[in-house]
């Protein structure tokens, strides 16, 4: 059970709330003529709602009492409780939590559940007590996990850092830790490795949550993985799915970053007698300027209601279904005893948020924190790309002799398959075809040479220039794509000088570039310039490529080297198998 750092123990607390319940004192907060979600009973009632400090203390008749410290008027609004994201990735915003609390807290979000693996992958156990550390203090609530999978495909990637059961203990020690966060390296779990044994059992002796990454698994395989102790997933690829995964047990964190999957997801929950109350919500991963222009959580319910999910059944799943999934019995319900999360909305349907209170203070209203900045400056882990500057030499791929050869080449950017490819060799390089494109991983973390790794990718479009990214799903090396070496070079040189980031670059030239210093990862300039500077990388990259949605996206690039997902991946060690575990030569077998 996890629970907040003592606010609800504080000495004559309950009492104070007991008292103001019973009309013997005031309260110090009361919410006057709001029509109240009732996430419990589904239920759309009218009532007025008392606030004494961090509680809830009393919700009763309309009109009943007007003896508070202050007064909301809250006629024709309603009142739900504060949303709650239940797996997440601060990194996917590249801003620190203190920016990124800035933006998701005056659209409703009060509590969020982070796993810092990318920020792991990089800094290690220093880089997670950081996360820990700069995540306190906020009115945003950050429930903190312990990265499962560092890296995320052992003996296919290098990451900066490698955990085991014996850190994974240690974290899950420290009390502000809630869980094992996503267990991706699902051979082996399902092979039943040693490392990954440990891992999961660590969590399952600490009592905390064990939360898992099935994508793609189905039958005896997902049976396998639920029998292994893993309780969640997040990878949902269709309503079929989405039905597998809750009939195996699994509780479904189903996440608005893959919105194709949603109106499949809402027809097949349409099937069943009720909601599933492990049914919860996530966004997973947010880019910058989406987060800044449409928003979190309360965008993806507002997506799940178009799609037709009932508003009550969708604002329930982000709210007590999360809650009980986190073991939080304080949060997720506006009713007596509760932490007084709240929020107060415009519509069903529109969900518009005008205040949101956070432990029964009011911390944002009208789209805007009611406080000044949060927190310090983040100026931990600048020095983490320790890559030299490249040349376009190293971004030619080579076989030895001339003539011509069969490669093995990547087909499509999601759900990848091995393709033997025909191509000419002329002294030693390889004349990339026609609309193929290489992609180059070069380590950055100072455990290993940084030599890039090259393979060549197919079906990814025309290509005019190139991009080069420290967001490189999960070891975060270096990764470069394009056709041009002189191109890959510039845009490459440019992240290492701004110390991470991503960059684009055509004819030479750099045309895009967002700096993200902090783990290569992240920016702590104002939430409004790093979604700026992220837009202007992505119509740089929209100038140079043909993209086609839904596989062949920008996204694509950050999640190309996820090694530990099915079929072949370019990493820092070369060309690999998700699926066999093997390193493949760039030569095809005769």
């Amino acid at each position: 059970m996890t629970r907040e750092p003592r606010d609800l123990d504080e000495p004559g607390l309950r009492d104070r709330a007991v008292r103001a319940a019973r009309g013997l004192i005031p309260f110090d907060v009361l919410i006057t003529g709001a029509q109240l979600i009732d996430v419990a009973t589904s239920e759309i009632r009218a009532a007025d709602i008392g606030l004494v400090g961090p509680l809830v203390a009393s919700v009763h008749a309309p009109g009943s009492r007007a003896d508070a410290g202050r007064v909301v008027d809250a006629a024709g609004r309603f009142v739900a409780p504060g949303l709650i994201d239940t797996h997440m990735h601060v990194e996917s915003s590249m801003m620190t939590p203190r920016r990124y609390a800035e933006v998701v807290v005056p659209q409703g979000t009060t509590t969020i559940c982070w796993d810092p693996h990318e920020v792991g992958n990089v800094a290690g156990l220093a880089g997670v007590r950081w996360a820990v550390e700069a995540g306190q203090g906020l009115p945003l609530r950050i429930l903190t996990l312990a990265p499962s999978c560092v890296p995320s495909a052992p003996g296919l990637e290098v990451a900066g850092a490698e955990f085991g059961g014996g850190e994974m203990a240690e974290m899950l020690r420290w009390p502000e830790i809630v869980g094992v966060a996503e267990v991706m390296n699902m051979r082996g779990v399902l092979d039943r490795s040693e490392p990954m044994q440990g891992v999961v059992a660590a969590g399952l002796v600490s009592g905390k949550l064990v939360c898992g990454h099935a994508r793609g698994l189905e039958g005896a395989a997902l049976q396998g993985f639920a029998a292994a102790g893993i309780q969640s997933d997040h990878e949902i690829t269709s309503g079929d799915d989405l039905l597998a995964k809750l009939r195996a047990g699994f509780t479904v964190e189903l996440r608005g970053s893959h919105d194709y999957v949603l109106p499949g997801a809402v027809q097949a929950l349409a099937t069943l007698p009720h909601l599933p109350q492990t049914l919860t919500i996530c966004t997973d991963d947010i880019f910058p300027d989406d987060l800044v222009a449409v928003g979190g959580i309360a965008d993806v319910l507002r997506r799940l209601i178009r799609y037709g999910m009932r508003p009550v059944d969708a604002i329930r799943a982000a709210t007590l279904n999360a809650a009980m999934r986190l073991g939080r019995r304080d949060l997720g319900l506006v009713a007596p005893g509760r932490r007084a999360d709240l929020i107060v909305l415009d519509g069903l349907e529109t969900l518009g948020v005008e205040r949101v209170f956070a432990s029964g203070r009011e911390v944002a209203a009208e789209g805007r924190l009611t406080a000044g900045p949060l927190g310090r400056p983040a100026d931990a882990f600048h020095d983490s790309v320790k890559v030299l500057p490249l040349t376009a030499d190293d971004f030619v791929l080579r076989l030895p002799g001339r003539g011509s050869a069969v490669v093995n080449s990547i087909f499509r950017p999601r759900f990848t398959e091995w393709r033997d490819l025909a191509v000419e060799v002329r002294d030693g390089a390889v004349v990339l075809p026609a609309d193929r494109i290489l992609m180059a991983v070069i380590h950055r973390h100072g455990r290993r040479p940084a030599v890039p790794q090259i393979g060549i990718l197919d079906d990814w479009g025309h290509w005019r220039g190139a991009l080069a990214t420290t967001i490189s799903h999960d070891s975060h090396n270096l990764t470069v794509f394009g056709r041009d070496p002189a191109d890959m070079a510039a845009a490459a040189n440019a992240v290492i000088a701004a110390g991470g980031g991503m960059a684009v670059a055509e004819a030479g030239v750099v045309t895009a570039l967002v700096a993200l210093p902090v783990c290569g990862l992240l920016s702590d300039a104002p939430a409004a310039e790093v979604a700026a500077d992220f837009a202007a990388v992505k119509a740089a990259a929209d100038r140079i490529v043909d993209w086609q949605p839904p596989y062949r996206t920008f996204k694509a690039v950050v999640g190309a080297s996820l090694a530990c997902n099915p079929g072949p991946h370019v990493t820092d060690l070369g060309l690999a198998d998700g699926t066999t575990g093997e390193i493949r030569p760039l030569a095809a077998a005769d």
